[in-house]
């Protein structure tokens, strides 16, 4: 990886924060022919980013908080994002049960018909009436629904590709990296980082953006030693994981009494991921986790429409996030927007500070490119916008299909299952690992499902990865795969090949899964 630069350096920009916006932002600065540096306290994508519902949507439900500019903006930017990222990107069907003492027919139709019309369709089909019959896993009640498109996005992997976009176009990525102190001065910005052996450095800077996400504020009282101008409101958002509910290749939408939805979403293969829940947070956010009350509120929910039951025994998989999200003082967490804003400081100097509050997955880019315009206010000579058009790292092919046939004709001896996987992970990134080798044997030891040396090796040399959270949760999802002593082998693997991080490590999934 990157080295360690010597004291003092000077950049134009400093990013702080390794999420969504943060890389989204490092890339297209650095793109722009900006010196960029980004700093992650600990592991890329390691909070909120990898704790979504893995959905790239116009967010249907905002529409009845009346967010119609976020909802235009949010389908505008899935259309881009379907064609940037085709590996980790697809198009997913949705079909939403109608129970009509929730939300009349009409009121959905008059959605879905602004759902369909508020941004141009490229790719993606239009929304329609159904009729379910017995062959439906919904139960015999529900007759009728809707069926309309979003898109399921491999969440963590899209801040490891802006990451690598960023590190491609020059940008120094610096993981496990905090920033301890930034402080303005006539001569700049003076950034004090320090790393995981608390060797602190001093690099100089004439921009910083605070992407920090939910720690947006404190980085503020922390680092910055100044009020911050807004303040945000955490909410957390948890899902399960249970074995596959159906076998259909849909995602379902479930209408609540207490007029929240519910996502149940196949997942990787032999998995549906239910969510979410929205619940005021209070506390540290690299805390969090789901509570007995949101596993039984999310059974519930599923139990109330699917033929197959399920109970908490069954789930084997849980994740929590916070949302750092701008607070409009709604009354209550679901009705808190998703929109995002700058606030932009310069204290009377040509060294602004800008900070991100807020802000959806879905407009990452977006949001990245409005905040790289203001921040190049201050760099006249930077060049222009450029994301929209740009494929990210793995994505420079048409078709998930064709690039799949393209694989298994070029690597015959690989199984088909690992196939799918690379494609959908890794896009033509998976050939970087397997250009070197020419039969299963050269891809080193298996530590269970698939998941060989070669791959491991690939992700710790080139995607900043190191212990085994990096890996099984947020580089991949082989955690779900995994024995507890295959997790433990590939604990031990890590432990001599990396910088020691204090071995074998806990997720809320693990703990589920074992």
């Amino acid at each position: 990886m990157q080295a360690q630069s010597a004291n003092n350096e000077t950049y134009d920009l400093i990013v702080v924060g390794g999420g969504v916006n943060g890389t989204g932002i490092a890339a297209d600065a650095a793109g722009r022919g900006l010196k960029v540096l980004l700093c992650e306290m600990n592991d890329l994508a390691s909070a909120t980013s990898s704790n979504s519902s893995k959905l790239i949507h116009g967010g249907l439900r905002y529409l009845e908080y009346y967010e119609f500019r976020l909802v235009r903006e949010a389908l505008a930017e899935r259309e881009v994002l379907l064609k940037n990222a085709p590996h980790i990107i697809a198009p997913l069907r949705f079909q939403l049960p109608h129970r009509p003492h929730l939300r009349p027919a009409w009121m959905i139709r008059a959605g879905l018909f602004l759902y369909d019309n508020l941004a141009k369709r490229d790719t993606l089909e239009r929304s329609k009436s159904l009729k379910f019959d017995s062959n439906s896993p919904l139960k015999s009640e529900m007759k009728k629904g809707f069926e309309y498109s979003d898109a399921a996005v491999h969440d963590a992997r899209l801040v490891i590709c802006n990451a690598l976009l960023a590190k491609e176009k020059g940008a120094d990525i610096r993981v496990r990296t905090r920033c301890v102190k930034a402080l303005r001065d006539t001569q700049g910005w003076c950034v004090t980082l320090k790393d995981k052996h608390d060797k602190e450095v001093n690099v100089q800077a004439k921009a910083v953006v605070n992407a920090a996400g939910p720690w947006v504020t404190s980085l503020f009282d922390d680092a910055l030693v100044e009020k911050s101008p807004k303040s945000i409101r955490l909410v957390k958002g948890s899902h399960i994981i249970v074995p596959r509910i159906h076998q259909q290749p849909q995602a379902y939408i479930l209408q609540n009494e207490d007029g929240r939805i519910v996502f149940v979403i196949p997942y990787e293969d032999d998995f549906s991921l239910i969510g979410t829940t929205d619940v005021d947070y209070e506390g540290n956010p690299s805390e969090v986790a789901i509570d007995e009350d949101e596993i039984n509120y999310l059974v519930n929910v599923t139990n109330q429409h699917f033929k197959q039951q399920i109970s908490a025994d069954d789930v084997v998989g849980t994740y929590s996030g916070v949302r750092p999200l701008l607070n409009d003082e709604s009354d209550s967490a679901q009705a808190v927007t998703r929109d995002y804003t700058f606030e932009v400081t310069t204290e009377d100097t040509d060294y602004p500070l800008l900070s991100v509050f807020g802000g959806k997955i879905t407009t990452y880019r977006k949001l990245s490119e409005a905040a790289v315009n203001k921040v190049c206010e201050y760099f006249p000579h930077a060049a222009g916008a450029w994301t929209k058009t740009a494929t990210l790292p793995g994505g420079e092919f048409k078709s998930r299909a064709e690039y799949g046939a393209t694989l298994q004709a070029k690597y015959s001896w690989l199984r088909t299952q690992m196939i799918n996987r690379y494609v959908r992970n890794y896009g033509t990134l998976c050939e970087t690992f397997l250009a070197k080798c020419a039969a299963i044997e050269d891809m080193g030891t298996d530590f269970g499902g698939g998941l060989y040396q070669a791959e491991v090796d690939y992700l710790i040399e080139s995607e900043w990865a190191s212990d085994l959270d990096d890996i099984l949760w947020r580089r991949t999802k082989m955690g779900m795969v995994l024995s507890s002593s295959q997790k433990q082998q590939l604990a031990d693997y890590l432990l001599s090949n990396t910088e020691p991080q204090g071995g074998y490590s806990s997720h809320s999934y693990q703990q589920q899964a074992g």
